[in-house]
């Protein structure tokens, strides 16, 4: 059995010292091994961002909001994502988003 999360670590540390193109190959593994590893993708909306890949950073990024979607900081990441690629009008929709959320959120306690 393969251990994504040590797969993932390992991916970090590439990323960390560096090694984008090291990096996102490592988190593709994990993607194919556990498609709905929610880091992987967070992480891979980062990194590909940063390689300039904006199409699929974007993919990623609204990949996890799928897979968490009562996760507000979803939003958040997709926001920043969005906008990092140029994108602000999305930008603004995924942060309204976001901060639609944490209201609601704040009301129920």
């Amino acid at each position: 059995m393969t251990d994504v999360n040590k797969m993932y670590d390992a991916a970090i540390k590439l990323k960390d010292g560096g090694d984008l193109a090291g990096a996102v190959t490592q988190l593709e593994a994990i993607e194919a091994i556990d498609p709905k590893h929610i880091l992987t993708h967070s992480a891979l909306a980062v990194i590909l961002q940063r390689l300039g890949r904006f199409d699929d950073a974007i993919g990623h990024a609204l990949k996890v909001t799928e897979l968490d979607p009562a996760d507000p900081f979803s939003f958040t990441q997709m926001s920043v994502i969005y906008q990092r690629c140029g994108k602000i009008q999305e930008a603004e929709d995924a942060m309204a988003r976001a901060r639609m959320m944490e209201a609601a959120r704040g009301q129920k306690h």
